[in-house]
């Protein structure tokens, strides 16, 4: 009787499978990115009716809501155009600026109106003599309008960030830090008017617009006085 076989009971060794199978749709990508990019530098200069890579903005505001309307009996009498230039700083107490602070150089560009209420005259604040040659009036003093910041013209100029400030700021948005700015250039805008001497300009154009209309009416004598303060 023939000696059986001895039988190898080890697992066949798998074959190598060849790569090309991978390479080619990875080419594929590369090339179809590659294609994709290049059409777009080329129908760049097209009109965007003709572009297909070609991007469409669409407003899809809803409509201007009206909340109150109110009647002014005031009159516009000077305005100040202003611009600060804000320097926040913001550091950690026991950590360095270069790994924990934040500095920023805001432009700030804005307008105050100054304004003399008529609706606040007194009762008696204006006389006439019984021939009408003569008027006198006493007007409220002249108010401060709040500051109008310009967006458009406002903007930041520098930023100095920390390396733990830049690695958050990657991964976050806050709007907070912009409007803290715009509020803080308004402030200090708002300050500088009441003391620009605003008020008291509005306070003499508003007198010497009153004094020309009554005497184009026909007044010859015109005394306006601002409220004692």
């Amino acid at each position: 009787m023939a000696d059986a076989e001895p039988k190898n009971d080890a697992p066949p060794t798998p074959s190598r499978a060849p790569r090309r199978g991978l390479v080619t749709p990875l080419v594929l990508v590369v090339a179809t990115v590659a294609l994709v990019l290049l059409a777009q530098q080329a129908l760049r200069g097209l009109p965007g009716w003709l572009n297909p890579f070609g991007t469409e903005t669409k407003d899809r505001s809803g409509p201007v809501l009206l909340k109150s309307i109110r009647d002014l009996h005031r009159y516009e009498a000077a305005s100040g155009s202003f611009q600060v230039i804000v320097d926040l700083e913001k550091d950690a107490r026991f950590l360095p600026g270069s790994l924990r602070g934040k500095r920023t150089l805001f432009v700030g560009n804005g307008t105050v109106d100054a304004y003399v209420d008529f609706s606040k005259l007194a009762s008696g604040a204006v006389k006439v003599n019984e021939d009408r040659t003569a008027a006198t009036i006493t007007l409220p003093r002249a108010q401060l309008e709040k500051t109008n910041l310009d967006p458009k013209t406002s903007y930041v100029y520098a930023t100095e960030r920390g390396l733990i400030d830049r690695f958050g700021d990657f991964f976050s948005s806050n709007p907070n830090n912009q409007q803290q700015l715009y509020v803080l250039a308004a402030q200090k805008i708002q300050t500088a008017a009441g003391q620009s001497g605003l008020a008291q300009r509005a306070d003499a154009n508003t007198k010497t617009m009153l004094e020309n209309m009554l005497k184009a009416l026909g007044f010859t004598t015109v005394t306006v006085t601002p409220e004692a303060q």
